[in-house]
């Protein structure tokens, strides 16, 4: 089969899953539309984009190429899907005849997404996909009880919400394997999951999503009073002016000032 007939063939196989499970199934009418599909799950109409879905050599991974390419005057241009776009990516393996459902937030742009049959050689647990957490059924399955979908966590929605009883929700967890998986467990508990780390089978520590902030703090604002009015400068007054004293003088002089000399006409 080419690429075209294998699309077509992803596309009913993804239908018929829908179908088989109760959910209305919509098709646009225009052809090379960014969405395949239309599935109206509770209140939603979900955007799908059908791909098919290859088995690797070593036949633990199913990869799908997720990005499309045409000719135009300039040469082959290639794009990727974001959230924009589609709500959901759907992937059809025809050797395993199954088909698995992601959210558009595992496949933004990216190019080909891989879905993990077993779990990995070197025990990495952290930024990979897991088929079995995107098995079509289940997906749909947890779509349809969220209250509303939430694009972030693992998979699809928090794990508390498939428990009725919160204390289901706590895993428990070895502390030597929490160590070799700890960015995976501590991506549960962000997602909302509590999780009980042991040691030698004895509860060692408990992870917990942190509480979320409490409400600022209102300060009420601070009333300065007004300064007083600064006093009128007041300008000294100037010293009344002191005559110098006057040099001591001689006795004839003092005599002399005394009896002033008599005019020229006078007699002796």
């Amino acid at each position: 089969m080419n690429s075209n007939d294998k699309g077509a063939v992803a596309e009913l196989e993804i239908a018929t899953a829908a179908v088989k499970l109760g959910i209305p199934v919509f098709k646009p009418l225009n052809e090379h539309s960014r969405a395949d599909l239309i599935l109206e799950l509770g209140d939603q109409l979900m955007r799908v984009q059908c791909k098919w879905g290859r088995l690797s050599a070593s036949r633990d991974v199913v990869i799908a190429v997720l990005r499309t390419s045409h000719y135009t005057p300039r040469g082959q241009v290639c794009r990727t899907y974001d959230e924009r776009e589609i709500d959901l990516i759907g992937v059809y393996c025809g050797e395993l005849d199954r088909s698995f459902l992601l959210p558009a937030s595992r496949c933004a742009c990216k190019q080909c997404i891989y879905l993990r049959l077993t779990p990995s050689r070197n025990r990495q647990q952290v930024c990979i996909n897991l088929a079995e957490d995107f098995a079509f059924d289940g997906a749909v399955a947890q779509l349809a009880r969220a209250s509303r979908w939430q694009r972030e966590g693992q998979g699809f929605e928090s794990p508390q919400l498939h428990s009725p009883d919160p204390q289901s929700a706590t895993a428990t967890v070895s502390a030597d394997a929490c160590r070799d998986g700890f960015g995976s467990w501590i991506d549960r508990v962000a997602a909302g999951e509590d999780v009980i780390v042991t040691r030698r089978g004895k509860p060692m520590i408990r992870l917990t999503a942190a509480a979320p902030a409490s409400a600022p703090v209102v300060v009420p604002p601070r009333v300065i009073a007004a300064a007083p009015p600064p006093a009128p400068a007041v300008t000294p007054r100037p010293a009344p002016a002191v005559a110098p004293p006057r040099a001591p003088q001689s006795g004839t002089a003092a005599v002399a000032s005394l009896f002033p000399p008599a005019a020229a006409n006078g007699s002796a």
